[in-house]
């Protein structure tokens, strides 16, 4: 009789286990009360390495480093970037290379086809006119005074009407930056870009190009149609105001590069050792892509720039969200990372709208500054 109670008993406490199971929740279990549960530690900004980028979600990333740490924008097909079967400059966004497009399309081009086509047209006319058949005894003649003070003063000319304008796009390249303008301190390595901004707090930013799908290696980033051009996108774009000077200036780590954005209009050599200087201004929104174009070793080709231009309050957000001050700010941590909470970035202060709105009133004398 006790064995078949001890049986009985068993098994309804096996039944019992069994269906405790299957009703179990599948959230985590809640500790017994006499031993309390210790609270998960909070990640905070001021201890980013407690975040890792697997377990931050996406709502906690600040909008301004959203794309290749850059706000996202969209990239125009057709301006900053080479394309395919296009003849001629790049568009130009830069009051200096708007100059330099004219003197080339307007100027120098005429010029050289009409000069061009007139030697083809003497060669043809030599060639036909003083022919054997057409000149059997040929002319002795030696001097012809009007001819050779044509020949002469004529090129002479020429070239002083390209030199005028042609100093005054070399002056306006290299004119010095207005005290407002915004610093851009760009340094060349082996093989990538680092850049620095000086005058907001002095935070750096490494850009390096984005390799093809099947480049990549184990937890790199493949380049997306998203990003830009083959061999021209970065994983971290350079981000400018519009309407606002910028002082670029330039050196280098290693060996000699070369900074240059086609449609900004600006080649300004990275020398180790020596800091190099010119301004410009970036009339239009956009995202506009160039290359280190100085031979500076096996991977020359491999050290792309990506510039993004936006509005002075959208560049003033993204200052701050890298952990930069504005002239004038009150330095603020980036609100890249947030709490566990799962706060919003803080709102911009009046300080960092007043920063922002004083960027574009650039008096009409210092707008054209660099440019």
């Amino acid at each position: 009789m006790i064995g078949i109670k001890s049986i009985a008993l068993a098994a309804g406490l096996a039944m019992m286990s069994i269906g405790a199971a299957y009703a179990a929740p599948q959230s985590t279990p809640i500790a017994p009360i006499s031993k309390p549960v210790e609270a998960a530690p909070t990640v905070t900004v001021a201890d980013p390495a407690a975040a890792t980028p697997a377990a931050t979600p996406a709502a906690t990333i600040d909008p301004m480093l959203a794309v290749d740490g850059a706000p996202a924008m969209a990239i125009d097909p057709k301006v900053g970037q080479p394309v395919n079967g296009m003849l001629g400059l790049q568009p130009q966004v830069t009051h200096t290379g708007a100059q330099a497009a004219w003197f080339h399309n307007w100027l120098l081009m005429p010029v050289i086809t009409f000069i061009s086509v007139l030697v083809l047209f003497l060669l043809f006319w030599v060639v036909v006119r003083y022919r054997r058949a057409a000149n059997p005894v040929a002319s002795k003649t030696s001097h012809n005074t009007v001819l050779e003070v044509l020949w002469t003063g004529v090129p002479v000319l020429i070239l002083l009407g390209l030199a005028l304008p042609s100093i005054g796009l070399l002056q306006a390249q290299y004119k010095p930056a207005p005290k407002n303008a915004v610093t851009l301190k760009a340094i060349g390595n082996q093989w990538y870009w680092s850049y620095q901004y000086p005058d907001n707090g002095g935070f750096e930013v490494t850009s390096n190009m984005l390799k093809e799908a099947s480049e990549v290696g184990k937890g790199e980033r493949a380049r997306t149609a998203i990003d830009g051009p083959r061999l021209l996108a970065t994983d971290q774009r350079v981000v400018l105001p519009i309407g606002v000077p910028i002082r670029l200036i330039t050196t280098s780590n290693d060996v000699i590069h070369s900074w240059e954005i086609p449609a900004f209009w600006i080649k300004l050599d990275a020398v180790p050792g020596r800091l190099n200087e010119t301004s410009f201004t970036i009339d239009k929104p956009g995202v506009y892509f160039g290359v280190c174009s100085e031979l500076c070793g096996a991977r020359h080709g491999y050290m792309p720039i990506t510039v993004q231009a936006v509005t002075p309050e959208v560049f003033a957000q993204w200052v701050k969200a890298k952990g930069g001050t504005m002239p004038g700010a009150a330095a603020v941590p980036s609100p890249a990372v947030v709490g566990a909470a799962g706060s919003a970035p803080a709102a911009p202060t009046a300080a960092d709208t007043a920063a922002a709105n004083a960027l574009p009133a650039v008096p009409a004398a210092n707008a054209s500054a660099g440019q």
